[in-house]
Formats: C-alpha cells, sequence, structure tokens
C-alpha cells in the first residue's frame, strides 16, 4: 500500500498563492562547485576528458565518441516496425507545426525615405542534448533536431550518453535518423554540455545548446551559458497543473498527474478545482492507478511535493494557475475554451478532457521542451524561433535624411554623444549644399 502524502489545501487567499507555488529546493552550491570543475577539465583536455566522465559517471570506455553510420543503421533493425512508424508519425506532425511558424519580414517606411526591416537567419551551429538514463528520451531528438532542420542549421549536433556496452538506444538514433541528423556523439551529462560549448577534437563547438536533463545538466548549461554559448531556457524538474471541476473525468485527471509524476521524484504535479468531491474522486483514482505503475516508487515520491487545491471558483482557479506558471496546464473542464482567454503563463496548454499531456510529449506536433520552475512568466517553449535570429536592415536615402536627421543630431547632442551626432550632421549638411 503507499502512503501518498499530498497536501491538499481548501479556500486560499490571493496571499497563500505564493507558497503553493514554490517548488522543490535543494541546496545547489556543492553541485555548481562539481560541475565548474568538470567543465574545465572538459575545456582543458577535450576527448580524453570526456572519455574519463563517460566512464566514471556512465560506467563505459569508449574509443570513440562518435556514433558510426553502421550502428546507425543496426540500430533501424533492433526497434519495432510500430515504434518506427510512430516516430514518422510524430515526425511529420512535429514538422508540420514548425513549418506554419516560418517568419516573413515586412518592409516598414517609419518615416519617408527611411525603410526598416527584419530578416530571420538561422543559428549555423546548435548542440541538442538527448537524456539517456531511466527513461531514454527519443521524442526529445524529434522536438529539437525538426525544428532545427527546417530553420536550416547548417551543423547540428547530438549528445547522448551511451549504455554500458558503449552503444546509443537505437530508438534514439532512430529518431535521429527520422529527423535528418547524423552527428551524433556518445556523451551524457555535464560532459557532453562542456563538449558543446568548448569543442573538442571529436565534437563541434556550437554556438546554442537545446535539451533536458537532470539538475548537473541545468546546472552545466547555465554555467556554460555565461561566457561560452547560448542556451533554449532555465529549466528544473517537470511539473503540470490540472484545473477540474464536477465535469472532469477523475480516471483522466488521475491519468494525467501520473503520467507528470512518474517523471521523477523532484517532479511535481497540482490540482485546481472547484469541487470537492472531484478532488476526493481523483484522489482515489491516483492511489488505484499508481499500484499499477513500473515507476510508482518514483511517482509516489513525486506525490510528496505535490498539492490539491480546492478554490471557490474558475476565476480563483486561474488567479492560481497564472500564479504557479506551470511547464504543462491541462484545462481538464467543459467550458475549456472560456478558461483558454484566462490563460497568462504555461508553457504548453491542453484544452478538454481528451488532450492528455502525453498528446504534446509526442505526436500531435507542439514541442515539449518547454520552460520550468515558475520561468513560463518569461520564456516560452522551444520553437521555430528558437534556432533563427532576427537581423535587422534599415535604408536611408536623402529624403530619409531630411526626414529624421535634425531629430537625430539633437537627441545625440543631448546625450553628450558629439561623434554621433556628427555622423548625421555631415550628411545633413552634404545635401543641403
Amino acid at each position: 500500500m503507499f502512503n501518498i502524502q499530498c497536501s491538499i489545501v481548501k479556500y486560499p487567499t490571493e496571499a497563500e498563492y505564493a507558497k503553493i507555488c514554490e517548488r522543490p529546493q535543494m541546496d545547489v552550491s556543492q553541485l555548481n562547485s562539481i560541475v565548474a570543475g568538470v567543465l574545465a577539465d572538459i575545456k582543458a583536455n577535450g576527448d580524453k576528458a570526456v572519455k574519463a566522465y563517460e566512464e566514471k559517471f556512465d560506467k563505459v570506455q569508449l574509443e570513440s565518441l562518435a556514433v558510426t553510420e553502421e550502428e546507425i543503421a543496426e540500430a533501424e533493425k533492433l526497434i519495432s516496425p510500430e515504434l518506427k512508424d510512430a516516430l514518422i508519425l510524430a515526425h511529420k506532425n512535429i514538422a508540420a507545426f514548425h513549418e506554419a511558424q516560418q517568419f516573413a519580414g515586412t518592409k516598414v517606411e517609419t518615416a519617408p525615405g527611411v525603410v526598416c526591416w527584419q530578416k530571420s537567419v538561422a543559428i549555423e551551429k546548435v548542440g541538442l542534448y538527448i537524456p539517456g538514463g531511466t527513461a531514454p528520451l527519443f521524442s526529445t531528438v524529434l522536438m529539437l533536431a525538426t525544428p532545427a532542420k527546417i530553420a536550416g542549421c547548417k551543423e547540428i549536433v547530438l549528445c547522448t550518453p551511451p549504455g554500458k556496452d558503449g552503444k546509443v538506444n537505437p530508438a534514439i538514433l532512430m529518431a535521429a535518423k527520422v529527423a535528418g541528423v547524423s552527428k551524433i556523439f556518445k556523451a551524457g551529462g555535464v560532459q557532453a554540455i562542456g563538449a558543446m560549448a568548448y569543442g573538442t577534437e571529436s565534437v563541434p563547438k556550437v554556438y546554442k545548446i537545446f535539451g533536458p536533463g537532470n539538475q548537473f545538466v541545468m546546472a552545466a548549461k547555465q554555467q556554460v551559458s555565461l561566457h561560452d554559448v547560448a542556451i533554449d531556457m532555465p529549466a528544473g524538474p517537470s511539473e503540470v497543473c490540472v484545473i477540474a471541476d464536477e465535469t472532469s473525468n477523475p480516471v483522466f485527471v488521475a491519468a494525467d498527474l501520473l503520467s507528470q509524476a512518474e517523471h521523477g521524484a523532484d517532479s511535481q504535479v497540482i490540482l485546481i478545482s472547484t469541487s470537492e468531491e472531484m478532488i476526493e474522486k481523483v484522489s482515489k483514482e491516483v492511489e488505484r492507478q499508481l499500484a499499477l505503475l513500473p515507476r510508482s516508487e518514483m511517482a509516489e515520491k513525486s506525490l510528496s511535493n505535490s498539492q490539491y487545491v480546492l478554490v471557490k471558483d474558475k476565476e480563483e482557479a486561474m488567479a492560481l494557475s497564472n500564479a504557479y506558471a506551470p511547464e504543462h496546464l491541462i484545462i481538464a473542464t467543459n467550458d475549456y475554451e472560456e478558461l483558454a482567454d484566462k490563460v497568462i503563463n504555461a508553457g504548453s496548454v491542453f484544452l478538454g478532457s481528451y488532450a492528455c499531456e502525453s498528446a504534446g510529449d509526442y505526436a500531435s506536433g507542439t514541442n515539449h521542451t518547454l520552460p520550468t520552475h515558475g520561468y513560463a512568466v518569461a520564456y516560452n517553449g522551444v520553437n521555430l524561433d528558437s534556432y533563427n535570429r532576427k537581423v535587422t536592415f534599415q535604408h536611408l536615402t536623402k529624403e530619409g535624411i531630411k526626414s529624421i536627421g535634425n531629430a537625430v543630431v539633437c537627441m545625440a547632442e543631448n546625450e553628450q554623444l558629439e561623434a554621433h551626432a556628427n555622423a548625421m550632421r555631415v550628411r545633413v549638411k552634404a545635401i543641403d549644399n
């Protein structure tokens, strides 16, 4: 029998929202020190250091970091036809959704003779980190590589930890093949992030790193982002918030909560409901379903970080959800369209009884690489724009100088930047003569 320590909060005041929205905290001071040491070693010693850490952390001795074409071909034979078809279906949907995000720049004449516009340019070199560990996330390969290919990134580098046999999970390699990625390296954890950030004899240096990971990977990404490389977003353990009422299906809601709880012991789930009876039904259903899960022990630990919250009405439910800013938000009510309009802070939103979070994780087409830990108040999930930069252009004619020249000179003089003023002043004089 499981001892679920999920707390129940009834009718919280707005002042209590901050407490409800707290995520599990951990002391990262020692972790950051360990990560910094590994990164410094990778930067100084390249492949040699990566291989040493692979032996230390992943318990494997590697002659080469690169995955060969033969290994990719072998992987295709090892996965089932059903999984291969599922990967192809998911890739098609993910591609369709991200292709629709293509940017079309518009030239704008801001003043007579002054034309400004933007062009979207792909980041040339990107690195994708794919966790292995207890759950090899081959779906993340599709989520990260598909928009990178659509954007036109010239070099896509993928790092993922090998098993103790020195081979990468075949589903990860198959997903990479489906998405069109061939530069794959056997490196996990901090050493993978360091290799992509600094470059080694085998692993190319990239300009931006994408992908989820454990606390060590997240710390490594944040450290290298200070000076060496851009990252997709800060992130922490995975989380879901479900909004339910008396019309919701308790079996579905419980399944949604558990699907997130099984990610890891530090994951968090929150149920917000206007119905105390629904909370009771969901609580019982969670216990029943939990007993049937292979990862029940991990899910049980996650539930101890989680809460069921009873609120007075839908307005309070949405206010609390927006304060929490969940990675995943499931609105499992009949009036989901009305509530969807009130969403301000969330990574990805799932509407209605049949839109389970698993759909977005795998095959609906939306991206599952999302901001966690409350970062959804300022960050969005990975999308096509994540792989592009917007370069701005402007062109001024003589008419443009007449339109804005005197204003530019005046503003520069008042900021006491005489060289700025003079750069425009000489042009104003040239067209006046």
